[in-house]
């Protein structure tokens, strides 16, 4: 099990860490679908292990098994979102313990509770996206009709920030770029 910890953490990271369950909650569910190729609602450890390996994570599949199924439900083939998010949580306090992260945790949910109805006001549809349509409607009642008349210039207020180039900013990536600008502004 051993070889398996250091090949999926490789090193410590924050983003890793559960630091506002609510919020977090949807980032594993985004990450659960991914790893559910024949999307059945479960991921089996052969799922996992694919997963992981297009990560660039390589396991062995015995340990792999080892540490997912203590966290199979009986009757199950492979762990249904409950089970996925328990692992994590499980993950997360082996690696990263929580002594020395309470009071952090704190004010990471405030900070992030701020930035989530920040993002609902750009986020009109409520999909979880910013797209460059929506963008440019808020630019208009913010009175900045001027930075969001024409949409092409829009496309690339979006394109600045889309790290993941499909068009729009999720929550991450509109979290990044706040940061980015409170850091500057400081």
């Amino acid at each position: 099990m051993e070889k398996c910890k250091r090949s999926l953490t490789g090193r410590k990271t924050s983003s890793f860490r559960l630091r506002c369950p609510s919020l977090n909650s949807l980032r594993l569910q985004r990450i659960f679908d991914v790893f559910d190729k024949n999307h059945d609602g479960m991921i089996t450890a052969d799922e996992l292990s694919l997963a992981l390996r297009s990560l660039g994570l390589d396991t062995d599949p015995s340990e792999l098994d080892s540490m997912v199924s203590p966290y199979i439900r009986p009757g199950n083939s492979g762990l249904r979102f409950e089970d996925f998010e328990a692992l994590h949580r499980s993950l997360n306090e082996l690696f990263f313990g929580l002594d020395d992260l309470q009071d952090r945790e704190g004010k990471d949910c405030e900070e992030e509770s701020e930035l989530t109805e920040a993002f609902k006001v750009f986020d009109e549809d409520g999909d979880g996206y910013i797209s460059a349509r929506e963008l440019q409607v808020v630019l208009r009642k913010l009175g900045l009709g001027d930075e969001g008349r024409e949409i092409d210039r829009v496309e690339k207020m979006i394109s600045s920030v889309d790290r993941d180039q499909d068009g729009r900013v999720d929550f991450f990536e509109f979290k990044d770029m706040m940061r980015g600008v409170i850091v500057r502004s400081a």
